[in-house]
């Protein structure tokens, strides 16, 4: 296989096998219930016991998963207080031993893949194909000593320049995941180190493998709802499947991976610590926060479910949205008289009805947001994709959908518009021109007056933020020394936040233990 030098910062991909580039998960799942149950209701029988069958999600996910057969075995019947001699591998597979157990677990294993074949994820193979024209090697390390039979069936042998599986490990002596010896040594035979090198991952032993090894990157693939658990044990990145990311995307990452936060819902124990004997202040950013990035602003709408998380936090949390929409937007998106709102970064703020809470800049600006709104409009409407949105006290351009070799006309169009207007300044977000007032006001202020108005600026308070743009860097600053930010970002990237989740799913998970936390010390 003929490689090309990688200009990419990092050097090589290590995939497991069966639930990343193989769909055979619920093959194996389905061997060891039929093996499980059957041997559980023998002994339920001989011991006059109560029979409790295995469970193909749970005790699948937890004590077999990703393991070396036989290591499975033991793991599940200790999990149920049996403990079985060892056996030797040559056992039959009706003798009561870990190895006769494990090898009839083969047999069921091979007669299902038989009848039903290999089911390969075509995500993965386009993935696998895209880094091989970036130069980065690939290989497949897997705790399965059927890996080989399995790739040939599904014709994909020739993919891998590295194979490590479990009859190689079994002749060289490699442990089994959750230790890291057959990634590294895939790594070794790919020449790559381990410190530039991936690690794809759906098991959560094999996450842990990924992290006891030290690699660049464990990405998680999540086939079974257990985002959180394998970010728990060392995914630093998760996917529903490897359709959702792109070798620049990783790439990023590994640029900038020295600005990585550590998760805060991993180190939630870390932060409840920051939190006892005090009362905690939330401020949240509306759109990448509460709601995913959309195309278009309108679209970004909060869903029943973040809704209600934002409600109940709010009944035992002083709360406030700063947003770079205009307030009644952003009011009218979350629909909640329980919160306070801060539109346009800051610069229109009010409070739940009868909290007498106001704060407005220099009410001639609107007119001049207005005038300069009809100006932009007319002037970018030869560029297709461009949105112009007045935000009553500020001005944002959107250019999400406009073609990338139009956005340095579109940016000289705007700059032209705020040389011509002195008192506007323009900032960057993400796919979007900000112009805002000229003046020495941002969301970091603004999270500061309200601190202070609403007499929550003493030591007994600590001020949490959470949000995902540029923009909210200066409310990240703002508490830096005194309280807790949190970045929503799936790539580490130059920040003031101490702490970070992945996307708008874990911030409504931290919220709920947030809310929970408090609930429970009142």
């Amino acid at each position: 296989m003929h490689y090309k030098k990688t200009d990419l910062h990092f050097d090589g991909v290590i995939f497991d096998l069966d639930g990343v580039v193989t769909l055979t998960a619920s093959v194996h799942a389905a061997a060891w219930k039929k093996l499980f149950d059957a041997y559980l209701n023998k002994r339920a029988e001989r011991d006059d016991e109560p029979f409790s069958p295995f469970d193909s999600r749970k005790d699948y996910l937890h004590y077999v998963d990703g393991k070396p057969r036989y290591e499975g075995v033991r793991s599940f019947l200790e999990s149920r207080g049996i403990h079985l001699p060892q056996g030797t591998p040559s056992d039959g597979p009706d003798e009561e031993t870990l190895c006769g157990l494990g090898n009839k677990k083969d047999v069921y294993f091979k007669q299902v893949l038989e009848e039903n074949g290999v089911e390969v994820d075509q995500a993965t193979l386009t993935f696998i194909h895209e880094l091989q024209d970036h130069g980065v090697r690939v290989g497949i390390a897997s705790s399965s000593k059927n890996c080989l039979p399995i790739l040939r069936r599904a014709g994909i042998e020739g993919l891998f320049e590295a194979r490590v599986n479990g009859v190689v490990s079994e002749s060289l002596g490699l442990k089994g995941k959750p230790n890291p010896d057959i990634f590294l040594k895939c790594a070794e035979l790919l020449g790559v180190e381990p410190d530039r090198a991936i690690v794809v991952e759906d098991a959560v032993s094999g996450v842990q493998a990924g992290r006891n090894g030290r690699f660049g990157l464990v990405l998680g693939i999540d086939r079974g709802n257990i985002r959180a658990t394998l970010r728990e044990n060392g995914a630093d990145l998760v996917v529903e499947g490897l359709a959702e990311t792109t070798v620049e995307r990783v790439d990023a990452w590994f640029l900038n991976r020295a600005h990585r936060r550590p998760s805060a819902l991993v180190h939630w124990d870390r932060l409840k610590q920051k939190f006892s004997g005090r009362r905690v202040a939330v401020f949240l950013d509306y759109d990448g926060t509460l709601t995913p990035i959309v195309s278009r602003p309108e679209l970004a709408v909060l869903s029943v479910a973040m809704r209600e998380v934002v409600r109940e936090l709010a009944s035992v949390c002083s709360t406030a949205i700063i947003s770079g929409r205009g307030r009644e937007d952003v009011a009218g998106m979350v629909q909640l008289d329980n919160v306070y709102y801060a539109g346009s970064h800051g610069f229109d703020i009010t409070g739940p009805d009868g909290s007498h809470i106001q704060y407005e800049v220099d009410g001639s600006l609107q007119s001049l947001i207005d005038e300069v709104s009809v100006k932009l409009a007319r002037q970018v409407q030869g560029i297709e994709g461009v949105l112009v949105e007045n935000k009553r006290f500020s001005l944002a351009v959107h250019y999400r959908m406009v073609a990338e070799v139009y956005v340095p006309r579109l940016e000289g169009i705007v700059d032209q518009v705020v040389k011509e207007h002195p008192r506007l300044r323009k900032a960057h977000g993400k796919k979007v021109f900000e112009l805002r007032p000229d003046i020495d006001w941002d969301k970091g202020k603004a999270l500061l007056w309200l601190l202070g108005t609403l007499r929550l600026d003493g030591p007994e308070v600590i001020p949490l933020y959470i949000g995902d743009d540029t923009t909210d860097e200066d409310a990240f600053a703002a508490i830096s020394d005194r309280g807790v930010g949190i970045l929503v970002t799936d790539a580490p990237h130059p920040t003031a936040a101490g702490y970070s989740v992945q996307n708008t799913g874990e911030v409504g998970e931290f919220l709920k233990l947030l809310t929970r936390y408090v609930k429970e010390g009142q």
